[in-house]
């Protein structure tokens, strides 16, 4: 079998955690940051783990993980 490849944008945005969960920088936080709430702007700091219907999607992206 040929080995698959990897897609490089999935490669860039994420990462795998040691319990093998996916976590992502947050949406929203580039500009246009006027109309948004402090408390908007303050929850989305950092980054978040991604909800469990996308890390399907997402493992497919990185066939041997990161």
């Amino acid at each position: 079998m040929p080995k698959l490849k990897t897609k490089s944008g999935a490669k860039k945005r994420f990462k795998i955690t040691a319990s093998g969960l996916i976590k992502a920088g947050v949406a929203g936080k580039r500009h246009r940051l006027m109309s948004h709430s402090a408390k908007y702007i303050r929850q989305n700091r950092g980054t978040k783990v991604m909800s469990s219907s996308d890390v399907k999607t997402i493992k497919s992206y990185l066939p041997y993980g990161l």
